[in-house]
């Protein structure tokens, strides 16, 4: 078993219960890591025997343009599609980090993180 890492994708999206926050949007960063077997690519060399980092990147942007109210929802949206989209994945975890959210304080960043395992 290995890691796939793909750190601080940045993105500006509409998440938020309060009808500013979907209206003028907001910084996000997003963190992915995913658990799979990478003993196989490490020797072929091959990309189609490893998990695609550059799809990873893509589904997050994706998802991250559909608003939601809570950032738990688009974390699980990401989550579910890279194991329904990546069957070499058996683990993700991901965070998702709003950058200075509207709370009424000095707050660089509020981040939530979810793991799944595959159940197969």
């Amino acid at each position: 078993m290995g890691k796939i890492k793909v750190e601080n994708i940045r993105v500006y999206a509409h998440h938020g219960c309060l009808s500013q926050e979907t209206v003028i949007g907001s910084d996000y960063r997003v963190d992915v890591t995913v658990r799979a077997a990478l003993s196989k690519p490490a020797s072929t060399d091959d990309l189609a025997d490893t998990v695609d980092y550059v799809h990873i990147a893509h589904i997050v942007t994706e998802e991250m343009k559909v608003p939601s109210k809570l950032l738990e929802h688009v974390a699980q949206r990401i989550v579910r599609r890279v194991l329904r989209e990546m069957e070499m994945v058996d683990k993700v975890k991901i965070s998702v980090g709003k950058i200075n959210p509207p709370i009424g304080g000095d707050v660089e960043m509020v981040t939530i993180v979810l793991s799944e395992k595959r159940i197969d």
